[in-house]
């Protein structure tokens, strides 16, 4: 039963987590032990959060989940894992990950609260409502960079949290344009406990991709603002991040539209060589620019 709870958890998508350390690095405060300590306590409370949340958005969908080709084999829909077992294990997890987060501030408790309502308000209903729920898992991430901010109390950047909301958003329909053309392939017309049909798949590719691009146009716009020359000694640098940027959302995109990415784009991101080095280039440049 343990290793069926640690598989439900879903370690792997704690990466999402690691958000929680931009503040960190873009307010160039990352050599400070201390902050780098509560910054990491924080990744701990939000993924322990995190996990929590995915046992129980896992009860609600397990009826389609066992319909469905890849998640039939997740733990509770395969009968690895009763009901009671992982509403307990649910329950256990957020209880540490509260009290995790209370030993940090009470402006970051009032971040993580907000996410697990907001994740739990999803799993019970607004997944099911179209576009409404690419727009809060857009914000779920945006949370995640909010809650960073928070942790080490550093001053909140407007071009960093207008950025990752349009970045975001521009992934979650990529995930829901991936879903759609799996389904085309199985002939199925309507997704379940979704608000979209297969007929959907385009003007959601559309809607993504124009997103993609703003967040890569509000980059240029961060830049350019006189304020950045102040925070960085060689701000030329960061105009590196900008082709990368394209070069990933394009080609994920692209990807994607040909019926290749048939996952999550977080898992394709953590197996794929570009995606690795494009976030080095991407740090290569903030570090040389600082």
């Amino acid at each position: 039963m343990i290793a069926a709870i640690i598989k439900e958890m879903r370690i792997y998508q704690w990466v999402k987590n690691t958000l929680i350390f931009v503040p960190l690095l873009l307010s160039h405060t990352y050599t400070d032990s201390e902050l780098l300590l509560t910054s990491l306590i924080a990744f701990v409370a939000f993924s322990l959060c995190a996990s929590s949340v995915y046992i129980i958005n896992d009860l609600c969908d397990v009826e389609s989940d066992r319909k469905h080709p890849i998640k039939k084999f997740r733990p509770i829909a395969a009968g690895m894992l009763s009901p009671l077992a992982a509403k307990i294990a649910a329950l256990v997890l957020f209880i540490i990950a509260l009290v995790v987060s209370l030993q940090i501030n009470q402006e970051f408790v009032l971040v993580f609260l907000a996410y697990f309502i907001l994740t739990f308000a999803y799993s019970f209903g607004l997944k099911e409502l179209a576009i409404i729920d690419v727009l809060i898992l857009g914000g779920l991430y945006t949370l995640r960079i909010i809650a960073g901010i928070y942790a080490i109390d550093v001053d909140m950047s407007f071009w960093l949290l207008v950025f990752s909301l349009f970045i975001f958003i521009s992934l979650a329909m990529l995930k829901r344009f991936i879903e759609l053309k799996n389904m085309d392939e199985r002939n199925e017309k309507k997704m379940t406990r979704r608000g979209y049909v297969v007929g959907d798949a385009d003007l959601i590719s559309k809607m993504g991709i124009v997103s993609s691009y703003i967040a890569i146009l509000v980059i240029a716009l961060y830049i350019h603002d006189p304020l950045v020359a102040a925070k960085y000694s060689t701000p030329a640098w960061l105009w590196l991040v900008i082709p990368a940027m394209l070069y990933w959302l394009s080609r994920i995109w692209l990807i994607a539209n040909r019926g290749l990415l048939h996952e999550d784009p977080v898992l394709f991101a953590l197996k794929d060589k570009a995606s690795y080095i494009v976030v080095i280039v991407c740090l290569i440049s903030v570090l040389f620019a600082i």
